[in-house]
């Protein structure tokens, strides 16, 4: 926990000596300590910022720093400042970065820009940016980086050492070269572990492995990163449709897609983008919140309105008004488990269309035995509590049936959003709120109903 908390203690350390030096108008030691910071540093000391410190802190760092910065920017505060710059200036301080993090900054700018982006290249540049500037950014055509070194299969190990030491330094994550023929097809792959043992005479064909396939450029990131997980990959290579070498994902960018898509799971619960800007002006958080708080109304008045269905029957019977929400928010409860799970099982690929239907048994049985479990309990409270021997029956059936519906479209929700290319982490939460208010104070109130008649 003390190793989690260390960079977030850094970062609050930093805003606190910016606030200091702030506070003395000292601008010459503000901005020696700004940029005694590492580019990660600083793009976190700029989340972390309230706007006007934010601004203040941008316009100090150097501008040899500034497009590593922009690199380690979450999207929405990295738009905020390239919408600021001039096409030639993006050109000028991207100069320099891997592939993949210049085609993730152009793709966020409109096309007129990047074209004059492109243009303010110098060749080498723009011909690796092209080649994978047209894939989507959760593709691993958006992960890839261009920098990688290949050689032919008949060249010998001899041969490919001396080749290295003409380099004055290898890519990072380096862990075996690509193996390519002449018209750049991806044959194989060359660990260095293998070229530094091996027979200096043997040749690259007879010592490459051959078992890995290439990544196609149109696989979705997530699905990279379980390849990376499973097989315990450094690097890997990457290809287009016509199985012609694009270049090589490494782990730092699997880390990436990792860590964002922990962050979409927490924050699309709430409605709310990955990128939302914690330090976000009131007149850009605003809208965005206010759109799930519509849908959130709308699925609102909608359980309202099963309720009022019954109102005769509340005013007969006022203990229904008090145990009315005991049954909504238990299904909820035992809905938002099995969603849980389900979207989960999804990402990670161990649940599909074969193991499905085993799952949703098994979630109806857990919720029939649980909705047995606490229908008995919450029966014999509501007994004692208002002496009343038919509410213990109506609200001990009704958790029954609401828990298990929960359980029912916890386990399909996933699947049925993902049909209609919805994402289910950030709509099965209402969903399911919605249909378990509704399941609940239907069955509730409509038991009472038939048996207080």
């Amino acid at each position: 926990m003390q190793a989690a908390e260390e960079p977030n203690n850094h970062v609050q350390a930093h805003l606190g000596r910016v606030q200091h030096l702030l506070g003395q108008g000292t601008m010459w030691q503000l901005r020696q300590m700004i940029n005694g910071l590492r580019p990660v540093e600083i793009a976190r000391l700029l989340e972390s910022a309230p706007p006007a410190s934010r601004t203040l802190i941008w316009d100090l760092v150097d501008k040899n720093t500034l497009g590593e910065v922009l690199e380690e920017l979450p999207e929405d505060i990295r738009l905020d400042y390239l919408s600021d710059i001039e096409a030639e200036d993006i050109a000028e301080l991207t100069e320099g970065l891997e592939t993949d993090d210049l085609v993730d900054i152009l793709q966020q700018l409109p096309e007129q820009v990047i074209q004059e982006v492109l243009e303010a290249m110098d060749n080498q540049d723009r011909e690796r940016v092209e080649k994978v500037l047209p894939y989507a950014e959760d593709t691993a055509g958006g992960l890839t980086n261009t920098d990688t070194i290949t050689v032919r299969p008949r060249f010998t190990l001899d041969v490919v050492l001396r080749y290295l030491r003409r380099h004055t330094e290898l890519p990072p994550s380096t862990d075996a070269l690509i193996v390519v023929n002449r018209k750049d097809d991806y044959l194989g792959m060359l660990p260095l572990a293998t070229l530094l043992t091996a027979d200096p005479n043997t040749t690259v064909r007879e010592v490459m492995v051959t078992d890995t396939n290439a990544i196609r450029a149109d696989m979705a990131d997530i699905e990279v990163a379980t390849l990376f997980e499973r097989h315990d990959w450094v690097s890997a290579p990457v290809v287009d449709e016509d199985g012609k070498l694009l270049g090589r994902i490494t782990i730092d960018d699997i880390v990436d897609v990792i860590r964002d898509e922990a962050d979409h799971s927490l924050m699309s619960m709430a409605g709310l983008d990955e990128d939302e800007d914690t330090f976000a002006p009131v007149r850009k958080s605003t809208p965005r919140r206010a759109v799930w708080l519509g849908i959130n109304l709308i699925t609102a008045l909608l359980a309202s309105s099963v309720i009022n269905l019954f109102q005769g029957t509340i005013d007969k019977v006022v203990a229904l008004a008090v145990l009315m929400p005991i049954v909504a928010s238990m299904g909820g409860v035992a809905g938002s488990q099995t969603l849980t799970m389900v979207i989960r099982g999804i990402a990670t690929g161990q649940i599909g269309s074969n193991n499905l239907k085993w799952l949703i048994n098994r979630e109806l049985g857990v919720g029939l035995i649980n909705g047995l479990l606490w229908a008995l309990i919450m029966g014999a409270i509501a007994g004692l509590w208002f002496k009343d021997p038919i509410i213990t029956v109506v609200i001990a059936a009704a958790m029954v049936i609401n828990l298990l519906v929960a359980a029912l479209a916890g386990a399909t929700l996933p699947s049925m959003l993902k049909s209609f290319n919805i994402d289910p982490a950030l709509a099965g939460g209402v969903t399911l709120t919605t249909i378990t208010d509704v399941v609940g104070f239907f069955s509730f109130l409509g038991l009472a109903t038939l048996f207080y008649a």
